[in-house]
């Protein structure tokens, strides 16, 4: 149960970290600025994500790093051998290295946007 929460947190922090500047950056790329402030004066705390912009990296940094310690430690356990938990086991195994992934995509994509800006 603690691994699926910490799973699920890190998916999110790393999604936080395109709400945060990825989004916002996509919108003024593509001309859609209006949108964006229309968008922004109906869901104002989402302006919170970019005045802490540091901690909302920092957190997602700190979520993917323990997300992956985690897969990286359970890697070879063994699945149990209840066929339904079984079925579970390696299905679960097959998706987790690929969100994984998207997640750390997902993060550094944000971090682009965010960070990426200072030193162009």
């Amino acid at each position: 149960m603690k691994e699926k929460t910490l799973a699920f947190l890190t998916l999110f922090t790393s999604m936080g970290t395109l709400v945060c500047c990825a989004l916002p950056a996509l919108f003024v790329t593509l001309g859609m600025g209006a949108v964006l402030a229309g968008f922004l004066t109906k869901v104002p705390q989402l302006i919170w994500f970019s005045e802490h912009k540091i901690m909302v990296f920092g957190m997602g940094f700190v979520m993917l790093a323990i997300g992956g310690f985690l897969q990286w430690q359970v890697r070879n356990t063994s699945c149990p051998t209840d066929p339904k938990l079984m079925d579970a086991c390696k299905t679960t195994r097959g998706w987790s290295p690929i969100l994984y992934i998207i997640s750390l995509g997902l993060y550094t994509i944000g971090a682009i946007f965010a960070f990426g800006s200072r030193f162009l």
